[in-house]
């Protein structure tokens, strides 16, 4: 990590209580805030993933000029995966440089915190690939996106790859034994009542263990796993917790080629660690690693060139956090050109919000960017604040220190989905009184000050 990083992050956590001065962003200038965890136990993420994010941000800055003419500019709070801190980050920063134009703190539980919180503001809360699963729907949670996958698409995926793929056929899921090890957080809990349900529905058995905070101590719940003999182990983890389960796992006799890990679990920053113990571990992927699209080389032959790269280890350029947080920087990016297209260049965050609800990106698009091979095509809706539910597999070659790609593209249970996402939606609506939207109706839609 870079030493002007961590100072960065000391003086900010040792400046939590006080209040941010108010600094007014230029005319042409649009301010992020980046609610970054650099240090901790899960800075492996936090590093890869807001490093991704603001190396893209440079490149437009650098190459085009910003967007449509706007400057980006950014100040970092340091959260280290807490709640408490990541509320007062938004807190601290929502108003700096005149006004925030969306949240992304990488957190389920800080995202979920700030629902309400963002509805008042009038503030998007973004959560790329994850979050509280309800809030696909738009017409509850107007200021709530997930922009890839949610958590019911991610492990109805993970069961279809053991069925289609490791079985050979998806009827061979009944009767299995499924273990899901779990990160002890709001985001490691949110899998589990879907897991039933799938193992209801394929008659499979499923028993949830969690493994509580940060995860580094996993002797005895490797000790009930090997005690019940499932079939296979869902990994749901986050940070040191995904290497010591691989460790763990071998030194207890499971075989890693069983244990598959969830979008949390698939970075070369997992698997590195564990050594030889990660050999023939599986994980989804909602984008490949590797140096894999344009927009990568134009990151490095212009950001890092001039030596304003985020990343002071180089190896890690084309790592799955970091293109993630690409990725994530194009999915916000095109969320403002979508806003501008309407309001004009100097957009605020009601007005981005209707941005990411109208974002499209198909294969032309992509490719204008550069960013074919890395971003997924994608369409959010009113209704649909995810726009999309497909993953593939990828295995670890220890020996090459390499990701293969395992399987096409997998389509998750989007039916059993809606219907526990429908009910979670519904049943927020009604305890928090909310005022559902119609999402039918265009006039509604286009209602950008919700």
């Amino acid at each position: 990590m870079k030493i002007k990083a961590i100072i960065t992050s000391i003086a900010l956590l040792t400046s939590m209580t006080f209040t941010a001065p108010v600094v007014q962003a230029g005319e042409g200038e649009l301010y992020v805030p980046i609610p970054s965890y650099r240090v901790g136990p899960y800075a492996v993420g936090g590093t890869g993933y807001f490093g991704g994010i603001l190396d893209y941000y440079n490149l437009l800055n650098m190459r085009d000029g910003g967007v449509n003419g706007m400057k980006l500019v950014w100040s970092e709070c340091e959260t280290e995966y807490s709640v408490e801190r990541g509320v007062e980050c938004y807190k601290r920063l929502k108003d700096n440089k005149g006004g925030a134009v969306f949240f992304d703190p990488l957190s389920v539980g800080i995202s979920t915190a700030l629902i309400e919180t963002g509805r008042k503001d009038k503030m998007p809360i973004i959560a790329v690939n994850h979050g509280k699963t309800a809030g696909q729907r738009g017409d509850v949670f107007p200021y709530y996106f997930m922009p890839g996958i949610n958590t019911y698409d991610e492990h109805s995926i993970m069961m279809h790859f053991i069925g289609d793929v490791l079985e050979g056929d998806r009827s061979k899921l009944k009767g299995k034994k499924i273990a899901m090890l779990f990160h002890g957080s709001p985001y490691g809990r949110e899998a589990i009542m879907f897991m039933d349900m799938m193992c209801k529905k394929h008659g499979c058995e499923h028993t949830a263990i969690e493994v509580p905070h940060p995860g580094n101590e996993q002797q005895s719940q490797w000790l009930k796993i090997r005690k019940m003999k499932p079939d296979y182990v869902l990994l749901r983890g986050w940070g040191v917790m995904n290497p010591v389960a691989m460790q763990t796992a071998v030194r207890t006799g499971f075989s890693v080629g069983r244990l598959i890990g969830n979008i949390w679990s698939n970075s070369d920053g997992d698997v590195i660690p564990a050594g030889d113990a990660a050999e023939g571990y599986y994980a989804i992927t909602t984008h490949p690693a590797g140096r894999v699209a344009k927009v990568i080389d134009d990151i490095v032959g212009t950001v890092y060139k001039a030596g304003k790269g985020d990343l002071a280890d180089k190896s890690r350029i084309g790592s799955v956090y970091w293109n993630l947080g690409v990725l994530a920087g194009v999915f916000h990016t095109e969320a403002l050109k979508t806003a501008q297209e309407r309001f004009g260049p100097k957009v605020n965050s009601a007005q981005v919000r209707w941005g990411f609800e109208n974002l499209r990106l198909n294969k032309s698009d992509l490719d204008a960017l550069g960013a074919t091979g890395l971003v997924p095509e994608i369409n959010i809706t009113c209704m649909d604040h995810v726009g999309g539910h497909l993953a593939k597999f990828q295995q670890w070659d220890a020996g090459k220190r390499q990701w293969k790609v395992a399987s096409d593209w997998i389509e998750g249970d989007v039916a059993l989905s809606q219907a526990i996402i429908d009910e979670g939606a519904e049943k927020y609506a009604a305890d928090n009184g909310v005022k559902k939207r119609d999402c039918n109706n265009e006039d509604d839609r286009d209602n950008f000050d919700l």
